[in-house]
This record gives structure tokens, sequence and C-alpha cells, in this order.
């Protein structure tokens, strides 16, 4: 049985190294702004394991209109759980708190093979793709909510 539950900056590390940060060290795990009061993680469960990730993060982008703005981070679930609804799950979460917040849109640097992915669920390709270093090619996407 899966379920998502707020869960600390910390318990993110071991799912965002392995799927995130294959092959380099657990501080590149750490993001700015992961303890801000304004940031919130959730975590996705089977059971008690911990498989799934995602943190959303009081933050705008100067390409997206909206004066309350969200960017969703660090999404992330296990290779052994994915393809099974899991990230479905998280973005859903991510979508019901920003709301809670009265945010006007969620925004996010996707990586260029989980575009597919977020348009299904209703987001748009915001500019052109670029790359983050040592991370690779990436696409800002949005959502009004």
């Amino acid at each position: 049985m899966y379920s998502v539950k707020q869960i600390s900056s910390q318990e993110t590390y071991p799912v965002r190294q392995p799927v995130l940060r294959p092959e380099k060290p657990i501080e590149s795990c750490i993001f700015p702004g992961d303890d801000l009061p304004s940031t919130t993680h959730f975590g996705v469960f089977d059971n008690n394991n911990l498989v799934g990730i995602a943190s959303l993060f009081r933050s705008s982008s100067p390409d997206i209109k909206g004066s309350t703005q969200y960017q969703l981070r660090g999404m992330a679930v296990l290779a052994t759980h994915q393809k099974k609804g899991l990230g479905d799950m998280l973005l859903s979460a991510a979508e019901k708190h920003a709301a809670n917040l009265n945010a006007d849109v969620i925004w996010f640097n996707a990586r260029e093979v989980a575009v597919g992915f977020y348009k299904k669920a209703g987001y748009e390709i915001a500019g052109d793709i670029f790359t983050i270093p040592d991370v690779g090619p990436h696409y800002v996407m949005f959502k009004y909510i």
C-alpha cells in the first residue's frame, strides 16, 4: 500500500542521490532552500519504505507569470518503483499543497526524459531547452493551479 506524507529534507537524500545524482556524493543532494520554513518535502512510502520524493520551494521564475509561485525540485522515484503511478501521487500532493498556500503556478526544471510525464499531467514548456552542468538537458515547465 502506497501513501504520501510530509518528510524532512534529510529524508529526501537517500532517494535523491541514486536517482538524480548517481555516482556523486550525498552532499550533492542538498539543495539551497531545503530547510526554509516555506519549503515542504513529500515522500511516497511503500509500507514503511521511502521510495519516492518531491520538494516544493517558494520561488519565482522570471519566465512565468504569477504572483505566488512554487518550484517543484528533486522529484524522484527509485528505479524499482517507477511506472507504478507514484510520480503522479507526489505531483498531486505537491499541487494540493501549493493550492492550499494560494499559489498561482507550479514550475520546475524538467529533465528532457521526463517532459512526456509532466505534459500528461497538464504542464507546459516555457522556453527553449537548456543544460544544467553535470546534470543534463532540461526544460522549464509550469502549470497554473
